[in-house]
């Protein structure tokens, strides 16, 4: 039905619940939070905020660290329960977003409102590489942990390629707001994480 919202307070509990399992360590509910609170500081640059907020909800909703296709999966629920809940225009620009995580980069979307929508949503998913070093150090041991079954020698290898490739980008956030607030820390942040991971001496962290 159009006239429901998109994401109801039941929805939600069912969604919250799949954040909420043990071995969740950083992809849970406190990182929906956080990124909700970044949707709700950005409302006024997005055309759609409830589809920002649908993609918030759903694009880590399956989450298993030894698969490849949880933001395909999470495509597919996010499809299957709001089917009705929307027209398919709007359900296909939330799918483009939950589907465009496993890259970040920019999905096809030939409109340009909802290809701005999915850019902020792009760099909230992001935000956590720009935060504050302790918090940054705390994230990075929390995805170690979902992924505590890789040996240390692949763990450090595959996580220092991610960085790179990162590193590599000519920027890591698509949004001039967001390259402001956050590129220049997320840039440190990496690096140092390169330095631990290749075991070299680190460079103290700024600390302001």
């Amino acid at each position: 039905m159009e006239n429901e919202p998109l994401i109801d307070d039941a929805m939600k509990s069912e969604l919250a619940a799949l954040y909420q399992t043990a071995d969740r360590h950083y992809h849970g509910l406190p990182h929906i939070e956080a990124m909700l609170a970044l949707a709700a500081e950005h409302r006024h640059l997005l055309d759609d905020p409830e589809a920002v907020e649908a993609a918030i909800w759903f694009h880590d909703a399956v989450y298993d660290s030894r698969a490849k296709d949880n933001e395909a999966k999470s495509a597919v629920l996010a499809e299957s329960k709001l089917s009705g809940r929307t027209n398919p225009a709007r359900l296909a620009r939330i799918l483009a977003m939950i589907n465009a995580t496993a890259t970040h980069q920019l999905p096809p979307l030939e409109d340009e409102d909802a290809a701005s929508d999915a850019a902020l949503f792009l760099d909230m998913d992001l935000a956590i590489l720009g935060a504050d070093p302790n918090r940054f150090d705390a994230y990075e041991k929390a995805v170690r942990r979902e992924y505590g079954w890789v040996e240390e020698p692949m763990w450090r290898a595959g996580r220092a390629a991610v960085l790179t490739s990162f590193l590599a980008r000519a920027h890591i956030f698509h949004t001039q707001s967001f390259r402001d607030r956050f590129e220049a820390r997320a840039r440190e942040n990496l690096v140092r994480s390169l330095q631990v991971l290749q075991g070299q001496p680190q460079q103290s962290p700024r600390q302001t």
